[in-house]
């Protein structure tokens, strides 16, 4: 019996047209929000207080030595694209959670705008 092949994981994503480059001190304020993307839930990042920060997930310090902007960018808009089993959110896609509140259903967590400023403060931390 033959099996499908695997699918193929993407690595990069090119910045949407018509989006600015990114400011990385509103990506710094949006990764230290709690309100927002909640991204200290699962990871720690050297913004804050740490002992509020998570473990779940790969810390972000240094990031931006080991990944360019293209793949910082694919992950945060939807990392299943690089890895179909991930848990994180797919912060760019609208839709990506059938299961949420209707005030929130057909948006996307961040905007493009919005990825790009985060991307912009992740790349600095080498």
């Amino acid at each position: 019996m033959a099996t499908a092949p695997a699918a193929r994981a993407e690595s990069s994503l090119p910045r949407p047209p018509g989006v600015a480059p990114g400011d990385p001190e509103r990506g710094r304020q949006l990764v230290a929000d709690r309100q927002r993307g909640l991204c200290l839930l699962c990871h720690s990042a050297p913004v804050g207080d740490a002992r509020q920060q998570g473990n779940l997930a790969p810390p972000l310090a240094g990031v931006g030595g080991r990944l360019d902007e293209a793949e910082l960018r694919l992950r945060i808009h939807d990392s299943r694209r690089v890895n179909p089993e991930s848990l994180m959110p797919a912060y760019g896609v609208a839709d990506a959670a059938p299961r949420v509140a209707q005030a929130w259903r057909g948006k996307t967590i961040f905007s493009a705008q919005q990825i790009e400023d985060v991307v912009a403060w992740l790349v600095t931390l080498k």
